[in-house]
């Protein structure tokens, strides 16, 4: 969960997720898988952010952020100067904005006791969607289970379709509203 609220590549959403299957199985307990993935968050959320407000925008000139814009950073700072809860709560469910968010806001000079508030908020609902699927999925185990069983070569290749749709779609948006910039 550290890892994944610095923004790094990793599938701390989906940790979360199998641990609500765990939840659903009875095999760990709901209270403290929310409670790790809630404090594990914050701490990598606090850790970018106070990297953000040591480094200042200089920050976003690192390799880290190579695939990152001037458009992106200039757009994820307008969002922050309009709006720091907004940009902060529902800043980190919008792809590549999600990444800059904490660094964002400790290069802003938001106050921490601001960002942790308004990171707390968001914390909350994304470990709770996520454990709520895991949960979900867990209940229906042995029907997903059966469906895959019969259907895997078919399931992936929908979902390799539509994600490859998705992402064709998401880039033919950002293009679009990148040129009325």
């Amino acid at each position: 969960m550290i890892i994944e609220a610095m923004g790094f590549p990793f599938p701390g959403g989906v940790m979360v997720m199998f641990s609500g299957f765990l939840v659903n199985q009875n095999e760990m307990d709901f209270y403290k898988v929310f409670l790790v993935a809630v404090i594990g968050f914050n701490i990598g959320a606090i850790a970018a952010f106070l990297i953000g407000w040591r480094m200042g925008e200089s920050i976003f000139n690192n390799k880290r952020f190579k695939g990152v814009t001037k458009n992106q950073i200039s757009r994820a700072r307008s969002w922050m100067e309009h709006s720091a809860p907004l940009f902060i709560i529902a800043g980190r469910f919008v792809p590549m904005i999600s990444n800059l968010t904490p660094y964002m806001a400790g290069a802003s000079g938001l106050k921490l006791v601001h960002f942790l508030f308004y990171n707390f908020i968001f914390t909350v609902i994304w470990v709770s969607a996520n454990i709520s699927v895991g949960m979900v999925f867990g209940q229906k185990w042995p029907e997903i289970a059966a469906y895959m069983h019969n259907s895997l070569p078919l399931a992936i290749l929908a979902l390799v379709i539509v994600y490859f749709v998705v992402k064709f779609f998401i880039k033919h948006i950002y293009e679009a509203r990148s040129e009325k910039i």
